[in-house]
């Protein structure tokens, strides 16, 4: 193994780290925009919607544009997008700024998550071993750090361009400079082009992606208001589910590329999902609210795995288009992302909470039915559960301007 695929691999996590940091300041610190531009109750919810449905834009677009342009060269670019929109939602002043910054961070996060998503299936193929779920390990890092910086800001009262200021002014050139040593994708490893690219074959590992990304919005946006009004939890408690929720999901993400190459992508996938779906059968018939935590705890360990193995499954089962197939299948992250919220919500409002909480469930279990996909187009351990000894080539790297 040469030191440009190791520096490759450690300047993408980087990437991954300070993309969660960026999300997750965001979303911890809604209601603090909600109240610096007055937005209405009512408004709010387009808002948040247009984020995700920008990203999904995004992501197509990029599918496109890596077909002239380099994927490193895209993520170069779109982190410090996302970084300064970022910014700009806190320094702005009207409702049409908020607008503007709002846009500009959901297409660039389009273009960011695709782009640093196709560098770690081609990284990871060139390596020869799972190593996908410790990039979004380091996403959920970030993630924990971001809503730790978040909670700091909020309570010393500090406005959102203050709290922002510092990190943006540290990350972009971190990521500037770590972005020289991005790896871009080698021979057949990785094709932008959609020539080889089946949707038909691909539709198992969107639905996947979809499931996933439902069952972690229920958890980001109903835990706490059901261990309150459900369990009847303290409101300081009713904190604390989300909060162990991303430990959880850190924790398994760090120690599951071992995982899969001891037992394969099918068995951690399939594991997964039953460990997910087990931990919201325990949410949905919890009696109290301990046994409710138990339950949001479980959903960390099993959902964890899902999202950074169906990147990697698709990278293997196109491996001459696996950039396009990467561009497709992100966007069912923000339809699992759009569709998660409203679905427990409505659910919630004509039936009941408990019950809304068996609909995620199901559609887990389904990923089940679909795991097959996940050792399709090759050894889903690269090489039958063995590290290779070396790498294969990785293409180029030190991408300069």
């Amino acid at each position: 193994m040469t030191d440009v695929p190791r520096r490759g691999r450690v300047s993408l996590a980087f990437g991954f780290f300070a993309q969660g940091v960026a999300f997750a300041l965001l979303v911890t610190r809604i209601p603090a925009v909600q109240d610096r531009y007055g937005v209405s109750d009512g408004l709010l919810p387009v808002f948040l919607a247009a984020v995700p449905v920008l990203a999904g834009v995004g992501s197509v677009v990029t599918g496109r544009l890596v077909r002239r342009v380099r994927p490193s060269r895209v993520l170069r670019w779109s982190q410090p997008v996302v970084l300064l929109a970022l910014l700009g939602v806190g320094l702005g002043e009207g409702m049409a700024q908020l607008a503007v910054a709002l846009g500009a961070f959901g297409l660039a996060v389009g273009a960011l998550d695709a782009s640093m998503n196709m560098l770690g299936v081609s990284l990871q193929r060139a390596y020869g071993r799972s190593i996908m779920l410790g990039f979004h390990a380091a996403y959920s890092l970030g993630g924990i750090v971001g809503a730790s910086l978040a909670w700091a800001g909020a309570h010393w009262g500090l406005a959102l361009w203050v709290s922002y200021l510092p990190v943006v002014g540290v990350l972009v050139p971190a990521a500037l400079v770590g972005s020289r040593w991005y790896v871009d994708r080698g021979g057949e490893e990785g094709g932008a082009g959609e020539g080889g690219l089946e949707f038909r074959v691909l539709l198992p590992l969107c639905l996947v992606m979809a499931f996933a990304y439902i069952g972690d919005s229920t958890v980001s946006n109903w835990s706490a208001k059901y261990l309150q009004d459900v369990l009847g939890s303290s409101e300081q408690l009713a904190t604390v589910p989300y909060s162990v929720y991303m430990v959880t999901t850190l924790a398994g993400r760090a120690l599951g590329d071992f995982g899969v190459r001891r037992l394969g992508a099918l068995v951690v996938v399939r594991g997964g999902a039953l460990v997910a779906a087990v931990g919201f059968a325990v949410v949905a018939g919890a009696p109290v609210a301990w046994v409710g935590m138990a339950g949001f705890t479980l959903l960390g360990v099993g959902l964890c795995v899902l999202v950074p193995q169906t990147f990697a499954a698709a990278g293997r089962l196109f491996p001459g288009a696996s950039d396009a197939a990467v561009a497709r299948l992100n966007v069912f992250n923000y339809v699992g992302f759009l569709v998660g919220s409203p679905l427990v919500g409505a659910l919630g409002g004509v039936w009941s909470y408990r019950g809304a909480m068996l609909v995620p469930m199901v559609l887990v279990l389904v990923t089940v039915v679909y795991a097959r996909s996940f050792e399709a187009g090759g050894a889903d351990r690269y090489g039958g559960g063995h590290e290779r000894a070396r790498a294969a080539d990785v293409g180029r790297g030190g991408n300069g301007l």
